[in-house]
């Protein structure tokens, strides 16, 4: 007997912002050389951006404002537009990484795919890479790394877990948190609900009222602790980007010593917004030359 392989569809989900625009335009460019099958690619971003994203949209890439996907009751304040905050008439004013984890945690609600990728606008794609490399036996990746150090942030992430999940005590911290994840839709279809039955409350109201919450270990925390064996994923801990955090800048040689050194291991690479290379595309398609060869 044949066996029967599912055909799995994937988005790719990438927030952003006016600031990051040379970035994102070149994640855009190498998704559309390096990726395949050809994928959906929603951006998110502010009203106040939309025009200056419009230039990527394409049959394949969507410019979704922020303000379409949010409630009515979820309104930026115009006054406090660099310190990003958002008014929300059912409780206390929300900070823009809060809305920002709130989008993605939203995209079961603006696509329509199997499989949600999220990769923010500081990374690049430098080799061919099959998205289908995320799925083995139609399990779906889920990048963990377990019985990870904790840190403050982790044990507020953890309580608030918790409470969102409905459980008494997580009893081990496992970092979820990488630079591409994998996430499966219909799995944060039941995540909202899941939610509204441990708080009484509606989903994303509930998300609201959070001061500590990072939506990777949100996810992932149901996956290992409610769905378990029913979640449709499998542990993946290998990292497939290779990274610069540091906030200073590389200089030239060390800028061509980063793509030299990238592992074969790795199909894409972030450079941290926060480390402010204003690396061009041309300068950027220059770079790929010195990348090793699979």
């Amino acid at each position: 007997m044949n066996q029967i392989i599912n055909e799995h569809t994937f988005a790719i989900i990438t927030p952003s912002y006016a600031p990051d625009f040379e970035r994102c335009k070149i994640l855009c460019w190498s998704i559309d050389k390096f990726i395949s099958p050809s994928v959906n690619h929603y951006i998110i971003v502010d009203r106040q951006d939309y025009q200056l994203f419009s230039q990527l949209q394409g049959i394949k890439r969507k410019i979704i404002i922020k303000e379409s996907i949010l409630p009515w009751w979820i309104k930026r304040i115009p006054f406090l537009n660099k310190k990003n905050f958002w008014l929300n008439y059912q409780g206390l004013p929300l900070r823009g990484w809060l809305v920002q984890q709130i989008i993605k945690l939203s995209a079961a609600q603006y696509t329509s795919e199997d499989i949600l990728v999220f990769i923010d606008s500081d990374v690049g794609f430098v080799r061919p890479f099959d998205l289908n490399n995320f799925v083995k036996q139609d399990q779906v990746r889920l990048f963990k790394i377990a019985n990870s150090n904790k840190t403050k942030d982790s044990d507020n992430w953890t309580k608030n877990s918790n409470y969102l999940l409905g459980l008494s005590n997580i009893p081990h911290f496992h970092n979820y948190v990488g630079q591409i994840i994998t996430w499966k839709r219909n799995n944060l279809l039941k995540l909202y609900e899941h939610i509204e039955n441990a708080t009484d409350k509606n989903w994303l109201k509930a998300l609201c009222s959070s001061l500590h919450l990072s939506e990777y270990h949100l996810y992932g925390n149901f996956v290992d602790y409610i769905l378990k064996d029913q979640s449709g994923h499998y542990d993946d801990e290998s990292h497939i980007c290779h990274q610069y955090w540091h906030t200073s800048q590389m200089s030239e040689q060390q800028l061509q010593m980063f793509f030299q050194q990238i592992p074969l291991s790795c199909s894409s690479v972030m450079i941290s917004a926060k480390a402010d290379m204003n690396v061009s595309q041309d300068k950027y398609i220059s770079l790929l030359e010195l990348v090793p060869k699979n």
